[in-house]
């Protein structure tokens, strides 16, 4: 099923005409839950790897334990969160009876549990250019792959990301049963199985991006159309929300800074957001046409199927090196 971001409220480069040169084409993924299969571009889904390739590890956690949540377990408490929120309670009733209570307790307790080894890093995301055309990548390749350790990192508390690229049609011999972790220190780092639907999109930068005059008047603009439209150029106009590839970064808690490859000190661009819900509250316009009669929990819903979360709500966002593509990603929270 595909998944249709609603046109813009207007087209703001009217009234700015400065920000058309700043457009940028965003894909937004809008990740579903699902059961892709290797052959798939997924969020969290099985990865299509060479039975002959070693699976990355973290060397950080090579045990030989780690105080954390055993991944089965996360699954199953999400999986009976959902079957209660689903079904119809009585006002006042107990949302979880003792047993499923239980269930849950225990996919939020941090215990010890022991690791042989580096850990195995988890599939995050999965992209075939066959699905996503804009997919940046080398001559000779059509698949880019994602991995992360599940345990926070410095500097940023966030997880470690490794990036594979490849030809997928060489891969003539797949991995069967890929390595699984035994533990995850932060279980909002394991992502549901997921499926893409991919949209291209249109955007510009946030304010923190815009050179100060054109942002004043820009907040201005906002003000005088507040009681008529209520519209806010950042939330509405420019960056869309979710996980998505390419596009404007999301700048919020903190304004922009100096970012360069650490390899060779070249420029890097937003390659891929991840964020753990497709919209909330502030930034409903961007609500898919199909999603609009859901009406339940936000966090329950469409908006929330990856069980990604970042920090308190943000996104982790992988930055590219402009000059190579076998250079290390760079990581930033917003």
């Amino acid at each position: 099923m595909t998944r249709t971001t609603p046109p813009r409220p207007l087209d703001i480069t009217v009234p700015f005409p400065e920000l058309a040169p700043l457009a940028r084409t965003a894909v937004r993924l809008h990740p579903r839950a699902g059961a892709p299969t290797p052959a798939d571009s997924s969020l969290g889904g099985p990865l299509l790897w060479p039975a002959g390739e070693p699976w990355p590890g973290c060397p950080e956690h090579a045990g030989p334990w780690h105080r954390g949540t055993a991944p089965d377990d996360v699954r199953r408490a999400r999986r009976v969160l959902r079957e209660a929120w689903a079904r119809p309670r009585a006002e006042g009733a107990e949302l979880l009876t003792e047993e499923e209570r239980a269930v849950v307790d225990r996919g939020r307790e941090r215990v010890r549990i022991p690791v042989d080894g580096p850990l195995p890093l988890v599939p995050a995301l999965q992209l075939y250019a066959a699905d996503v055309p804009a997919l940046p990548r080398p001559d000779g390749t059509d698949l880019l792959q994602v991995l992360w350790c599940p345990f926070d990192h410095d500097p940023g508390y966030l997880p470690r990301v490794a990036l594979r690229r490849r030809d997928s049609a060489a891969v003539t011999a797949p991995l069967g049963t890929p390595p699984r972790p035994a533990v995850v220190g932060n279980r909002d780092y394991l992502p549901e199985p997921c499926v893409l639907h991919p949209e291209t999109v249109t955007e510009y930068p946030a304010p923190h991006e815009l050179p100060e005059e054109l942002a004043e008047r820009i907040e201005a603009w906002e003000d005088a159309q507040e009681e008529d439209t209520g519209l806010c150029y950042q939330y509405d106009l420019a960056v869309a929300p979710g996980t998505k590839l390419g596009g404007h970064a999301p700048w919020s808690f903190s304004d922009p800074f100096p970012m360069a490859c650490p390899e060779c000190g070249s420029p890097v661009r937003p390659l891929l957001t991840f964020d753990g819900a497709e919209w909330d509250g502030g930034s409903g316009s961007w609500r898919p046409l199909e999603d609009a009669g859901y009406t339940g929990p936000m966090f329950q819903g469409p908006s929330g199927q990856t069980e990604l979360n970042f920090g308190r709500g943000y996104s982790l966002q992988i930055y590219g090196c402009e000059a190579s593509y076998d250079h290390p990603p760079l990581t930033n929270m917003q």
